[in-house]
């Protein structure tokens, strides 16, 4: 579930790599831009897939992925509808295949995700719990040939920011987790909405100052006497379209929890 801004938090990808694949749902909207990134990785022609986010349950998207070619595993960056609904018919179409996520709500066949899961696919494959976006949000980097990418879920985007889905999304840990990402500098981002970034470090830096100057906006409109999260989005948001008003109060009270404001 994405974000407001118009603009890209850095360059874009020139390209892909060759063992990774775009096959994007068609739900574009307001909250999911072009609509939600499938990411399949596969280390080589005779090598199981990864599937990264089978997205909503739209049977022409799900028999694309599933006309892919062999996978060995779906793995899930978050459990919000728009990247884990067609998950259990996706299951059905490749017999069986494990599910996996951080919550044991969208695991199916296997073990739910930690920082010690390991996969044995042909990549080069690890999970960084990242969690901000919502409390089971987790990223991963694939790394193939001596290329690298960093698959972001919501937790950075193509395009505009993301939501800080309060009361499950925690601004603190989102602010940390960019942090982590900060450190993949000129390493490609793979976000589950919008196109690839040339750099996730550069992303990562762009989507903390934006947070920082919102924090900032936050303090000087409660200052000013707004006293609930509608007040301050009425102040602060007054630019983003109102049918988007309900998505940025998610954000401003993980902000008002964040600056210890008491709300009503």
């Amino acid at each position: 579930m994405g974000g407001r801004m118009a603009g890209a938090a850095g360059a874009l990808a020139d390209g892909l790599p060759g063992w990774v694949t775009l096959l994007r749902a068609p739900n574009p909207g307001p909250m999911t831009l072009d609509g939600t990134n499938t990411w399949v990785l596969r280390a080589g022609p005779d090598a199981p897939a990864v599937v990264v986010d089978p997205g909503p349950a739209d049977e022409g998207h799900l028999a694309a992925i599933a006309a892919q070619g062999r996978i060995g595993c779906v793995l899930i960056t978050h459990g919000h509808a728009d990247h884990t609904e067609g998950a259990p018919r996706l299951r059905e179409l490749l017999d069986g295949v494990p599910v996996l996520a951080a919550d044991p709500a969208h695991t199916a066949g296997g073990e739910p995700l930690t920082g010690d899961t390991t996969f044995d696919l042909g990549l080069d494959l690890r999970l960084l719990p990242t969690p901000g976006h919502t409390a089971d949000s987790v990223c991963l980097v694939a790394a193939h040939d001596a290329e690298r990418v960093v698959l972001t879920g919501d937790t950075i985007l193509g395009r505009g920011t993301t939501v800080v889905a309060h009361p499950d999304g925690h601004l603190g840990d989102y602010l940390s987790s960019l942090e982590l990402l900060s450190a993949y500098r000129g390493i490609p981002a793979l976000p589950g909405h919008g196109p690839a970034l040339a750099d996730c470090g550069v992303a990562a830096d762009f989507y903390l100052a934006h947070r920082r100057a919102r924090l900032d906006q936050v303090r000087a409109a409660v200052a000013a006497g707004a006293t609930t999260a509608a007040e301050v989005v009425a102040v602060v948001y007054a630019d983003v379209d109102r049918s988007l008003w309900w998505a940025a109060e998610w954000s401003v009270r993980a902000q008002l929890e964040h600056l210890g404001v008491e709300q009503p």
